[in-house]
């Protein structure tokens, strides 16, 4: 079932976060509504720029309504991560999204601020939700490219203003997390002042955690024990503090590196142990297998599962 994220922020807020997954491939999206129906927890699945050109934006979507019609008690939204106007535009006018991100983090305040209200308007009168980004996060992630030297932590004095004249309906921040396998270096972890400040300033605001993947030191052991050669000092996020976030505003949690590293791990391990085979289904198989038990385990720990029923 289709529920709009503005519902999904409205009931979690405080209590529990919504798992926003990125995903390529029929095996992600078959797993991906598989674990929402079996945690009985609402989910958001994410399609980036990248993901509808590599497989089409309209297959990409078809698999997604086609996973929806094989598990009808999963609740999901659709939403475009990442976009630009372009993007944007396509995926207004294709339909089927319940919300879009306009990335425009990486302008100055004010031209951030001329994009996001533009998009929004455009959003706004076709009753779809509009993400915006203040702040810049560091990393890797599709084409996004950012040297840490670069990334900046959102300014809570600038997040009333950059609300209030974009009218957007939640706000991913940069308060320590970053894009892609290899994240930030040393223990800073999340600034939860930062955030405590966001959220008395915009007190019940959706706010999104951009780069919320652990990157399990053991996956990537596993991928190097199996001819990977990943590096090894790459740090996610503390699970235990993804957790407490929900506790200062934070409704939307990303996830895609988790997704692939697993993917590679999986493969690479079943290829090494069987040779002799080349059949894709069989290691497809064991990775959605793997994947739902990684999204179920996600579920709960985000406190979301059996929470379905909210908007039944």
């Amino acid at each position: 079932m289709l529920v709009s994220p503005k519902l999904m922020f409205e009931n979690c807020y405080g209590k529990y976060g919504i798992a926003a997954v990125n995903v390529f491939t029929m095996e992600q999206v078959l797993a991906l509504f598989r674990a929402g129906e079996k945690a009985s927890a609402p989910f958001i699945v994410q399609l980036t720029p990248k993901a509808r050109n590599y497989a089409s934006p309209g297959m990409v979507l078809a698999m997604v309504n086609a996973a929806a019609d094989l598990y009808k008690d999963a609740v999901f939204a659709i939403h475009l991560d990442h976009g630009d106007e372009s993007h944007i535009k396509d995926a207004l006018d294709s339909g089927g999204y319940q919300s879009v991100m306009i990335d425009a983090s990486h302008d100055d305040f004010a031209n951030n601020v001329k994009r996001t209200k533009r998009i929004v308007q455009n959003a706004h009168e076709l009753n779809v939700c509009v993400e915006a980004e203040l702040g810049v996060l560091g990393g890797v992630e599709d084409d996004i490219s950012i040297e840490e030297k670069y990334a900046k932590y959102t300014n809570p004095d600038e997040v009333e203003r950059f609300v209030s004249e974009t009218q957007c309906d939640s706000l991913a921040v940069a308060v320590g997390t970053s894009h892609g396998a290899y994240k930030f270096s040393g223990n800073q972890g999340l600034q939860f002042d930062i955030l405590s400040e966001i959220q008395d300033r915009l007190p019940g605001f959706p706010i999104v955690l951009h780069g919320g993947s652990a990157v399990n030191l053991q996956e990537i052991k596993r991928i190097n024990n199996s001819g990977g050669i990943l590096g090894e000092d790459a740090s996610g996020v503390d699970p235990d503090e993804v957790v407490k976030s929900i506790g200062y505003g934070v409704v939307k949690i990303n996830i895609a590196t988790d997704t692939r590293l697993l993917w590679t791990r999986v493969h690479r391990e079943f290829f090494r142990d069987s040779p002799d085979l080349f059949d894709p289904v069989i290691p497809g198989s064991e990775y959605m297998d793997a994947y739902e038990e990684f999204m179920v385990n996600k579920f709960k720990m985000f406190k979301a599962n059996g929470k379905a029923k909210n908007f039944n």
